[in-house]
């Protein structure tokens, strides 16, 4: 019986993306920016498209239909709405949103096809092309698929939380069998999200993307305007539902954030990008976290107790605060939890496709014990061969272990304190590396956060890292049991492995606090004594876990600091000259592509050259 292809998309606003199911089950899914090199590119994604069909032997022919992640048209009818409630003012994006919409928005269809024609004529070299038939689904249904369908539940509850939809800001469903059913939601401009990137804006971080340094900067503060933002911000009812006293923003009416009435109240104009993040900036990154999780933990509360369901399956942006999501299993407010790994735009494209096959096409669901998502192990992979002749191209010398003698080599180097890139199998989907396009280092190494940091990142010193932990060790060394392949559940670190701060150290603020050992993990425990945690399978990761398992058995731990193989501003790598070149320009000492091992000190030497430090913005 021949097979049925869909392929999900999603663009034009960020993290575009294509993802390709046959049959219900997910082969492919790619973002756009690992290609283009621009971080969350939001144009066609013409590239991940091309990856998705070239890599499974197919072209559109094959395809039964095309699925969109949202309704543009209702999106139209929002932005119309919101300029009308507050003209005349917002005059000036009013007419900036329109020219976009006007010009490719508005008619997006036929743009898509017209964008899908030059795909296919490059496919297969013919004038004779044919364009599936093109689905829209709607925003919050995609993130609601993307969490469900792929989920190891049966049944569960699902709760998406983002910046805004087509005008749902947050959406609450019933997911059961191959069903997802909506339960409330809250329209725009009342936002979770949007609240969020206004305190990402205001304190100097960029929109859509500097969310996470909010709540890795979170832990250096005390929540002391965490009231302030509940008596004048937002008006938080039991049930965790909200509104928000939008005279505080100007994101519905203009090009801003926040409004001068917000800066006034807290005292001060946004921090500039490159300004001094103070105390003060600290305790609002604080106090909006602590708000968030209330939120968070109050709205799962009422669904639990409104559908009596036991699982609960989040999505969107705001599922991305992996702080939030372990307050919410520490609370045990549901029996399980599960999170989509790409729970921000980008997956919507696959929750799209998964809409196509369930809904439109009323298909059944296989539900997997462990999930549908294959440790979103879902893009590029190359092979030994395609490795070797690219390195011996460019004359880079290199060794080639098999791979036993490869993992007791990198432990061995990592044991003595070196920076390893570490290239493996196929592409992550999603904003998290999972060992696949990582950098790692040993935990145990107290200076191995700032050299990370400083001299591979080239970001800013706060920022944690995240350890990748034997799954089957998880509960010796966090106290959590529960599985985290995704990085998605922040988690206290092992009381016993733990250090007791002096009381001198104890009165300290800031950043101060940042070079006083927190663990005998000092690289992975943040100031709070939390980790962001990922469990590794020999199931979905066989290679990473083995690596893992020869550190072990080196040094005794079960675990490895792992952190996105790119520098600041950068897409994760995609082929091996992305990571060569990213391995090049930074102080790493070691590169493993696949099974060829390449150290700095061997390398060609070439010019010193820092102006690709400019091609990517900061985040």
């Amino acid at each position: 019986m021949k097979k049925i292809f869909l392929l999900g998309i999603s663009c034009f606003y960020h993290d575009s993306a294509a993802a390709l199911i046959s049959d219900g089950e997910i082969i492919s899914a790619v973002q756009e920016e690992r290609f283009s090199r621009k971080k969350h590119d939001s144009r066609f994604p013409e590239n991940a498209i091309k990856y998705c069909l070239k890599s499974n032997n197919l072209d559109l022919r094959d395809i039964k239909n095309i699925v969109y992640y949202e309704k543009p048209l209702l999106t139209f009818e929002r932005l119309l709405e919101t300029y009308l409630a507050v003209a005349p003012r917002g005059g000036r994006s009013f007419i900036a949103a329109m020219q976009v919409w006007l010009k490719e928005k508005l008619f997006l269809k036929s743009e898509l096809k017209k964008s899908l024609k030059i795909i296919q004529k490059e496919i297969i070299n013919n004038e004779d092309v044919h364009i599936p038939e093109i689905l829209f689904a709607e925003h919050h249904q995609s993130h609601a698929s993307a969490a469900f369908y792929p989920s190891p539940f049966e049944e569960s509850v699902i709760l998406c939380m983002d910046g805004v939809g087509e005008w749902a800001t947050t959406s609450t469903w019933i997911g059961k069998g191959n069903k997802i059913k909506p339960l409330w939601e809250i329209s725009f401009p009342h936002s979770l999200g949007l609240l969020y990137s206004a305190f990402t804006y205001y304190c100097g971080f960029k929109v859509n993307s500097g969310e996470y340094k909010l709540m890795g900067l979170a832990p250096y503060g005390q929540p002391i305007y965490a009231e302030v933002i509940k008596e004048k911000l937002i008006d938080i009812k039991e049930d965790g539902t909200f509104k928000l006293d939008m005279s505080y923003f100007k994101y519905h009416r203009g090009f801003r954030m926040t409004s001068q009435k917000f800066h006034k109240l807290f005292g001060s104009p946004p921090r500039n990008t490159e300004g001094e993040l103070t105390q003060f900036h600290m305790d609002l990154a604080s106090s909006i976290q602590a708000v968030t999780e209330e939120i968070v933990i109050k709205i799962a509360s009422s669904l639990r107790e409104e559908t009596g369901i036991k699982n609960i399956c989040l999505a969107g942006g705001v599922a991305l605060n992996c702080v939030a999501n372990g307050k919410l299993l520490e609370k045990k407010v549901f029996d399980d939890i599960w999170i989509q790994p790409a729970s921000g735009d980008a997956g919507s494209a696959l929750g799209a496709a998964l809409i196509g096959w369930h809904e439109y096409l009323n298909k059944p669901r296989k539900v997997n014990p462990s999930d549908s998502m294959k440790g979103t192990y879902l893009g590029c992979n190359f092979s030994n061969d395609e490795i070797i002749n690219y390195l011996k191209h460019i004359n880079a010398p290199f060794e080639t272990y098999q791979d036993e003698e490869l993992f007791e080599k990198i432990a061995l180097e990592l044991e003595q304190g070196k920076v390893i890139g570490w290239f493996n199998g196929p592409m992550e989907f999603g904003p998290r590396a999972l060992g696949a396009r990582s950098i790692i280092g040993d935990p145990r190494n107290q200076e191995m956060q700032s050299v990370m940091n400083l001299k591979i990142k080239y970001r800013e010193s706060f920022r944690p890292f995240a350890p990748s932990v034997l799954e089957e060790d998880v509960a010796s060394q966090f106290e959590m049991k529960n599985k985290s392949p995704y990085m998605l559940l922040v988690s206290p670190v092992k009381k016993e492995l733990c250090t007791e701060m002096t009381e001198e150290q104890k009165q300290l603020f800031g950043i101060d606090k940042l070079n006083i050992p927190r663990s005998t993990l000092p690289a992975i425990t943040h100031v709070d004594y939390s980790a962001r945690v990922q469990t590794v399978s020999k199931e979905t990761n066989p290679r990473y876990y083995h690596l893992i398992m020869s550190f072990k058995k080196l040094t005794s731990c079960p675990l490895i600091v792992n952190t996105s193989f790119n520098v600041r501003g950068e897409p994760i790598v995609c082929t091996p000259q992305d990571a060569y070149r990213c391995f090049m320009r930074t102080e790493m000492d070691i590169l493993v592509l696949q099974n060829q091992f390449l150290h700095k000190y061997a390398q060609p030497k070439t010019e010193t050259d820092e102006t690709w430090k400019q091609e990517f913005e900061l985040d």
